[in-house]
């Protein structure tokens, strides 16, 4: 709250700060959403729980976990580790395979890992055919 005030922001916003951990009463509509707002943010399955280390090991795992299937080129954790992208050689993964490299990444990613909420697994293909006119 200090900081709002030695920056000038307006006092409905330097009360709602304050109310945000119940440092003082809200008494304002908008102090009263910043409470709730605040619940269930602190609600949601890992959230302060997570420590820096844990949460980018976690990332590590879930590429390490789709890199290992054969076809793969590189896989990349996206949304905050809540999706995973896998990219496969085109030439040795078929749009069937593809199907079944996303089911099966996701039942070894509920097999081997523990995380908050569901990861999606995306599994993209692409061939691209390039040519030139002179």
């Amino acid at each position: 709250m200090v900081m709002l005030k030695k920056y000038h922001e307006p006092p409905e916003v330097v009360h709602a700060a304050g109310a945000h951990h119940h440092d003082i009463e809200p008494h304002s509509v908008e102090a009263v959403l910043v409470v709730a707002a605040d619940a269930i943010s602190a609600a949601r399955p890992g959230a302060r729980r997570e420590t820096l280390e844990t949460y980018v090991k976690r990332l590590q795992k879930l590429e390490e976990i789709a890199d290992s299937f054969a076809g793969v080129e590189k896989t990349y954790a996206v949304q905050a580790g809540r999706e995973i992208r896998v990219m496969v050689k085109p030439h040795d993964i078929s749009d069937d395979a593809a199907i079944k490299l996303a089911h099966d990444a996701a039942r070894r990613i509920e097999d081997e890992m523990e995380y908050p909420g569901q990861i999606k697994v995306t599994v993209i293909r692409e061939t691209r055919a390039v040519d030139y006119a002179k």
